[in-house]
């Protein structure tokens, strides 16, 4: 009795193997990526959205903002921002938000610089602590601060004051700047300072010209942020400003009334008021990039 063998495939290759896996992996990892820029996608136009809505607004007419169902298609008109422009009820809350904003970061720079090099460069007791109960300024809710500065500014004359406002902003500005800056000072080797002081440099001379040229993309990123979250406050000027000093987050507030609304140069006062930060930021993005991605790799 004779038995046939049947032919049988050859087995498959060890690099036809590998190419197959790797195909695999790329494949994989194609897919996480279109996951993730979907989602990156998905949640940017969540984010924008609302802006882009306001923008819509403030180009509209009065009938077309209060149309039902909301126009997606209109003839585009600037009358809103002629007005808000054309009068002080926006001007002068924006040259207040001006002044204070960049009074606040002035004085932020000439107290927190010192103050991070101090805490990054010397040990002395209750070092933690200070640094610790400047970060805690960050923390505190600024309803809780506010009744208490609210009675001290009332007996030392500073409420209404651009001075008064400038002084209550270091609660948002400051615990930023000098915890980002001191652990920027930090990862500086000392021997910098040390090669200055051997060539008969002083301490002053050594921050001036090598620790202030090393940490800007530090200083860059703390000033866009602090820039960013004093102009945008609210809860402080709310209490603390009156009617000369109003800023800009309350005084869009104008165009609110008993019986309506002006939602078209509301609109356009907000879109407005977004443009400083965005040229700030802009003119800041080098050194944010590199601020906010410093001490991310080590070794």
């Amino acid at each position: 009795m004779s038995t046939t063998l049947e032919p049988t495939a050859p087995p498959q290759s060890t690099s036809s193997a590998h190419e197959n896996a790797s195909k695999r992996r790329r494949r994989k990892k194609s897919f996480k990526h279109g996951a993730v820029i979907a989602l990156l996608s998905a949640w940017t136009l969540f984010a924008l959205a609302p802006i882009v809505w306001i923008f819509m607004m403030s180009l509209k007419t009065p009938e077309d903002i209060i149309s039902n169902p909301p126009k997606f298609f209109f003839l585009p008109t600037l009358a809103n921002y002629a007005e808000v422009l054309s009068g002080p009820e926006f001007l002068s809350p924006f040259l207040n938000s001006l002044i204070v904003t960049i009074g606040a970061l002035v004085l932020t720079l000439f107290i927190g610089l010192p103050t991070a090099y101090a805490l990054a460069r010397f040990k002395f007791k209750g070092q933690e602590s200070i640094a610790f109960g400047i970060l805690s300024l960050r923390f505190a809710p600024e309803l809780l601060i506010i009744l208490p500065l609210y009675l001290i500014y009332q007996k030392s004359n500073l409420n209404d004051t651009y001075l008064g406002l400038i002084l209550a902003y270091q609660l948002v500005t400051l615990p930023m700047l000098v915890w980002m800056l001191r652990s920027f000072i930090e990862d500086l080797p000392r021997e910098l300072e040390e090669a200055v002081a051997v060539d008969g440099g002083t301490r002053w001379t050594a921050f001036r010209h090598v620790l202030l040229r090393l940490i800007a993309p530090g200083l860059g990123a703390s000033l866009m942020l602090s820039f960013i979250w004093a102009w945008n406050s609210y809860t402080l000027p709310l209490v603390l400003s009156g009617r000369d000093t109003q800023v800009i987050t309350t005084g869009i507030q104008q165009y609110i009334s008993f019986q309506s609304i002006d939602w078209g140069p509301m609109a356009a006062a907000t879109i407005i008021s977004l443009i400083p930060g965005i040229l700030f930021a802009l003119l800041s993005l080098r050194w944010v990039v590199d601020g906010l991605t410093a001490g991310t790799v080590k070794g």
